[in-house]
């Protein structure tokens, strides 16, 4: 099961967590239909989405990660409720690049790094939040760190892994986010420093039966961990097709119009499920006046 754990340190200023995520990376591979690469990208986005969710306050709280590095993937965008629970798109799926040294995915290589990382904290506000960073390397976590670091001031060490089996499905996912809280010193940052070294690579060590909290107790095996919350999480879209009408009619009345007489009607596809919405002239035109009398 996909899942979430959060940990505070009992006898140092840090705050973690974890996740894994095989099934839900799993299930945007598919959907998208992402050549390996690709879903390298888009499930490490996924997973930091999922982590940056799940802490946020409020029901209906949301935030979304949208990354454009100007590299042959396009633009990659990630978004998770206050559950944790994701979903996201790559623009161009079906992507190949020479791979790294061992056979490596370069994922940096597909995403870019000639762009930006832009995070949107909407809390059900009337304005969201919005922070962009210059993307460092397009390998996604250590832009997730750098936004941390540069647009909250929060010191942040970032993993994130996504193993590909050799059918191209996805084998392990998942990674951690570890944060230093004020008063950190640097006899905290060094033990955290060295917990990364000694863990090493999220994907294999998920992949070797490592659960999230067996990950954390390894990076942050110098200190006493005490668990907030294990929760878990999933792929989910929540298009609809009131959802998907509402954004017809918001159109407006002369695009409606024109669709019923050029078209005879409309599809669309949800660009986070790939799910297929058809509407024809009489419920266009039911949609039209009720953009009319807006």
């Amino acid at each position: 099961m996909d899942q979430i754990v959060r940990v505070i340190a009992k006898d140092a200023p840090v705050k973690a967590m974890a996740i894994s995520g095989r099934d839900t990376v799993e299930r945007a591979r598919a959907i998208h239909d992402c050549w390996p690469v690709a879903s390298a990208a888009l499930g490490r986005l996924l997973m930091a989405a999922s982590m940056m969710g799940a802490v946020m306050k409020g029901e209906d709280g949301a935030v979304t990660l949208r990354v454009k590095g100007g590299g042959p993937l396009g633009a990659l965008t990630a978004v998770s409720d206050s559950r944790g629970n994701v979903r996201g798109y790559v623009q161009n799926p079906a992507v190949d690049v020479p791979r790294k040294a061992k056979g490596k995915l370069d994922v940096g290589a597909a995403v870019g790094c000639d762009g930006e990382l832009t995070v949107i904290r909407d809390l059900g506000m009337k304005e969201p939040y919005i922070g962009s960073v210059q993307l460092v390397g397009g390998e996604i976590a250590e832009d997730i760190a750098a936004y941390f670091v540069e647009s909250e001031q929060v010191p942040t060490a970032c993993a994130l892994g996504v193993l590909i089996a050799p059918d191209q499905t996805v084998q392990a996912a998942g990674g951690y986010l570890i944060q230093l809280l004020p008063g950190a010193d640097e006899g905290v940052v060094s033990a955290v420093e060295r917990g990364v070294a000694r863990l090493g690579a999220v994907s294999a060590r998920l992949d070797g039966g490592m659960d999230p909290l067996d990950l954390l107790r390894e990076v942050l095996g110098e200190f006493q961990l005490e668990v907030l919350e294990t929760a878990p999480i999933e792929y989910r879209c929540y298009c609809t097709r009131e959802r998907v009408s509402r954004a017809l009619i918001s159109l407006g009345k002369d695009e409606l119009e024109s669709l019923m007489k050029e078209q005879g009607g409309a599809e669309l596809t949800c660009q986070f499920c790939d799910k297929v919405y058809h509407f024809d002239a009489e419920e266009l035109r039911i949609l039209r006046d009720e953009s009319a009398a807006k």
